[in-house]
């Protein structure tokens, strides 16, 4: 085969990435038509403000697995012994970029695909002959990586966390120092390791400090940035349409035009509360929404728009009662709580591990001095009662150890049915209101205690995931099935007003 000659407009035009990312790749559209690539004003925003590791946090279909695919296989073709990595949730996704990638290469011009041909090409790796490679899986630990692209991460981190667990130790380890990784997805609830890094890399952002080559930089792209979310004919706008559109012009000076609210209100009839984060306005919207699978999401949600997680003042003159659990390898957590006028006020929430009874009981003492408060009745899941050695051989059970330490317990029967206590939480939660600063891991844990996922039949299993999530929520079910309203629970002065 005879050298292939390039005239030197060629090689510079081909010398600028985005020259190629704008004028060589074609690729199926929604509709399924072939046609070129040409890069959206969001996506050209997102090349224009590259950093080593990158987090793009998006409203659907704005074409970022696209762009982000493209951007592999251009540094693959352009650049010798060039390594990409694309991970999915399945193998199935993960072999469709890769799919999507091929279908690129195929329609590149002639002139390129005989400089750089193919070497290997199956499911999923395809090897040139520069001796770059784009190789997906559901994780990849094989080789060290000059490219690296997860793609929806934040839905492997809500409906498989040890999957997450594996991209996190596995692929992420795989990319050497300052080279691009992208993490690429919608909003998946308020917990997992993607909510984690774009709460991080938004401290960052808001600090105003430089990214280190550690540091994940937040893109963040709402779903108005695209031109195709908009509408010819009106659609009526409800009272609360216009109070939201309202509030999001106070909130951040987003002015939409009529076109994109007729969009916004017909989708949101059809999403419903979804709309958070598949369309999110803002970064912290796009984590509002009621998290898939899980069994408390959508209570607390509606607390949240209720605006009963928020500050809450402490009352000292109102008994603090506490709810506990108490797990394996002495993890445990306490709920403290205070009712008020049949409202119950969740004010401090306490978790840790591989303590004992006594770290526990000083804890509280502690808080109680700081806060000047006084204790009701502490509520203890049935395992307090189990007979086990103690520490100088003798047999005794965690009641007996609390109650030398000034606790006494009240045991709450164990339920035969977990799915009664969840249930019995979800009646409880609408009169509940929590602390959000005090409570901040509780309410996380709350929102985030789910479903298994069910990997062979793609759908939640009956039975609640064991995760740091079970604690929290095992210990709000003791409050939920056991705790007994007192008339203690009112101020005696306030009785005999007969204020409450």
């Amino acid at each position: 085969m005879a050298a292939v000659e390039l005239s030197d407009d060629v090689v510079d035009q081909w010398a600028d990435r985005r020259w190629r990312l704008s004028n060589l790749y074609y690729i199926q559209d929604k509709h399924g038509n072939t046609v070129l690539f040409k890069p959206k004003p969001s996506q050209l925003k997102l090349l224009d403000d590259l950093h080593y590791l990158n987090l793009v946090l998006k409203a659907r279909q704005m074409g970022f697995s696209t762009l982000i695919v493209l951007m592999a296989l251009d540094a693959a073709v352009f650049n010798s012994n060039f390594s990409a990595g694309l991970v999915a949730d399945t193998i199935g996704n993960a072999t469709n970029l890769l799919a999507r990638a091929k279908f690129s290469y195929d329609r590149l011009p002639e002139e390129i695909r005989q400089l750089v041909r193919v070497e290997t090409d199956n499911a999923t790796t395809l090897e040139l002959s520069n001796g770059s490679s784009i190789e997906v899986g559901v994780s990849l630990r094989s080789s060290t990586k000059n490219f690296l692209h997860i793609s929806e991460y934040g839905k492997i981190c809500a409906k498989a966390p040890e999957k997450a667990k594996e991209i996190k130790s596995g692929s992420l380890n795989t990319l050497a120092q300052k080279q691009l990784c992208f993490i690429e997805s919608t909003a998946e609830g308020r917990g997992g390791d993607f909510y984690d890094k774009v709460e991080a890399a938004k401290k960052i952002a808001d600090s105003g400090r430089e990214h280190g080559v550690l540091d994940y930089r937040l893109h963040f792209f709402p779903w108005f940035e695209d031109d195709s979310y908009e509408l010819e004919e009106p659609v009526v706008l409800t009272a609360e349409d216009e109070k939201y559109f309202s509030e999001l012009q106070e909130k951040t000076g987003i002015v939409l035009p009529e076109p994109k609210k007729w969009w916004y209100a017909a989708k949101k009839r059809e999403q419903g509360d979804d709309m958070f984060k598949e369309y999110p306005s803002t970064p912290e919207e796009a984590f509002q929404a009621a998290k898939d699978g899980a069994y408390f999401a959508k209570q607390m949600h509606a607390l949240r728009q209720r605006g009963k997680i928020a500050p809450l003042a402490f009352d000292a003159r109102f008994p603090v009662n506490t709810f506990w659990d108490w797990g394996i390898n002495d993890s445990a957590v306490i709920w403290l709580h205070q009712e008020m006028a049949g409202q119950h006020h969740f004010v401090g929430y306490y978790e840790n591990s591989g303590e004992g009874p006594a770290h526990y009981a000083d804890w509280l003492d502690k808080w109680r001095a700081k806060m000047g408060a006084r204790f009701g009745v502490h509520y203890a899941p049935h395992d307090f009662d189990t007979r086990r050695p103690g520490s100088n051989g003798e047999i005794t059970t965690l009641k007996s150890i609390f109650a030398k330490l000034g606790y006494a317990m009240e045991v709450v029967p164990r339920s035969n049915d977990k799915l009664t206590s969840i249930q019995n939480v979800r009646s409880k939660l609408p009169s509940c209101s929590f602390d959000e600063v005090e409570c901040s891991m509780g309410i996380e844990r709350l929102e985030n205690y789910a479903r298994e996922w069910d990997d062979n039949y793609g759908v939640w299993k009956s039975q609640p995931r064991h995760d740091a999530a079970s604690h929290g929520s095992d210990a709000f079910m003791t409050f939920a099935d056991g705790y007994k309203p007192a008339p203690s629970n009112v101020p005696k002065f306030e009785r005999r007003k007969g204020i409450l």
